[in-house]
């Protein structure tokens, strides 16, 4: 079994029971193409277990004569949706109010105030497909859309499945999940404050740094390879430094992402899994104009300059107690003191500026009552390690991220999905009241219900 925010989603095994569901990843699709219930692939999904990773890392096969397309019913389609009809509480404590008319100068007194919002409310809908276009030739694509409608393609790849005859051979190429242990594509939290890790998209106060977002999926390609039983993991990609946005990028900049973990059978008390994750690369810290506007290229992306660096390295760790487990995450960042003054490199640095540097850890705990009920907690923190300017507040940007829920699943089968899911989070970042520069807390409460079909 194996199991952002600037201050303040493919669920690539989903596929197996677009039944379960994940902020991008779910797809019973792949039940009813082999029969199966979502806890054939998921603890309680969108989790996966053991099966479920290795039936992910094999390129959505089973292994056997049932993976070609050709084999199956010319009716079956791999197509699935997902949405979740919700009633949600969102509350911050410190915005900035206008409490008056303008003075003299024009300016507005304001004040800050506490603003709660409540409601019934939808979530985006997610259409995924995905499988096997041939044995050993596999995709997913995944047009997703934002509660309006609007859609993107969050998903398109296509993956070379065990070149040479060998698992230790597959390439995908196109936008896709970073192939790390843990992705917030299969997250189990919802809320608007838990749909993201926040140490996976922590920016420092003052930094603009936008290309070092490790949970958003990525336009590149991919080596990874893996040990027959799966329990060997290994993988690095190549991918375009533009945060997954189309078009060629804005420089000619990429990022390296590199993971690699091992399992260990544990037993009756599961499979336990270490790993480690690295994201290296360059990116653009200005981009020319004309005319006081954007530079725009003829390919639709505008001309980015002055590349500099960036760097994210984490270990990760599954463990398993029975019905308990815990999933924990440790990560290092580092900016160039480019990005952390948002300083053009075409501009002299403040003086004294130097590299933003940060630690942030994640333990996630889950019970598995059963594969039909669940409950979740999550706790994050981030602290910086030195800001980028002298005489900064040490702990100015610092973040404390809780959450607490459960999902109960009434439906479980190979057709569709269905959880009933309550859940509330909190989330405290140091010293960014717009007014005051004390700590700005939010929170979230959310209950609503989960299927995919």
């Amino acid at each position: 079994m194996i199991s952002l925010r600037r201050n303040v989603g493919v669920l690539l095994l989903l596929f197996l029971v677009v039944g379960c569901f994940s902020t991008a990843d779910a797809m019973p699709a792949f039940a009813r193409k082999y029969g199966m219930r979502c806890s054939g692939c998921h603890e309680a999904w969108p989790m996966l277990n053991a099966f479920g990773q290795k039936f992910r890392d094999n390129g959505y096969q089973m292994m056997n004569d049932r993976d070609s397309p050709i084999w199956q019913n010319p009716s079956y389609w791999p197509v699935a949706f997902r949405i979740t009809p919700n009633w949600h509480r969102e509350s911050t404590n410190k915005v900035a109010v206008d409490v008056g008319p303008p003075n003299t100068a024009g300016a507005f007194p304001q004040s800050e105030q506490q603003i709660t919002s409540h409601g019934f409310d939808i979530s985006g809908l997610d259409f995924h497909t995905g499988g096997t276009l041939e044995k050993n030739i596999s995709f997913y694509v995944l047009p997703s859309s934002d509660s309006t409608g609007a859609f993107h393609f969050e998903t398109v790849m296509l993956r070379l499945d065990n070149l040479f005859k060998s698992s230790w051979f597959n390439v995908k190429m196109g936008k896709f999940d970073l192939d790390n242990l843990f992705s917030e594509h299969r997250e189990i939290t919802l809320t608007n404050i838990s749909g993201t890790y926040q140490i996976y998209h922590f920016i420092p106060v003052g930094d603009n740094n936008i290309y070092g977002q490790i949970g958003d999926n990525q336009l590149g390609v991919e080596w990874m390879g893996h040990s027959a039983n799966d329990f060997t993991r290994v993988s690095a990609a190549l991918v375009s430094s533009n945060d997954g946005n189309v078009n060629l990028p804005s420089s000619n900049a990429y990022s390296g992402f590199f993971a690699a973990s091992q399992a260990f059978d544990a037993g009756k008390l599961g499979v336990e899994r270490l790993g480690f994750y690295a994201m290296v690369g360059q990116a653009p810290t200005y981009f020319l104009t004309t005319n006081g506007g954007p530079v725009t290229t003829p390919f639709g992306n505008q001309a980015g300059r002055g590349n500099k660096s960036f760097s994210r390295e984490g270990f990760v760790g599954e463990l398993y107690l029975g019905k308990l487990d815990f999933q924990v995450v440790t990560q290092h960042g580092s900016d160039s003191a480019y990005f952390a003054t948002s300083t053009p490199a075409n501009t002299p640095l403040p003086v004294g500026a130097r590299a933003a540097t940060w630690n942030g850890g994640l333990v996630e705990t889950h019970y598995v009552h059963s594969p039909q009920l669940i409950f979740f907690q999550r706790s994050e923190w981030v602290r910086m390690s030195q800001q980028a300017v002298p005489g900064t507040r040490s702990g100015l940007g610092n973040i404390d991220a809780y959450t607490f829920g459960y999902r109960w699943y009434p439906i479980m089968n190979e057709r569709a999905g269905f959880a009933w899911h309550n859940e509330y989070s909190w989330l405290k970042t140091s010293g960014t009241a717009p007014l005051s520069a004390t700590d700005v807390t939010s929170s979230s409460l959310m209950l609503g219900f989960d299927f995919a079909f």
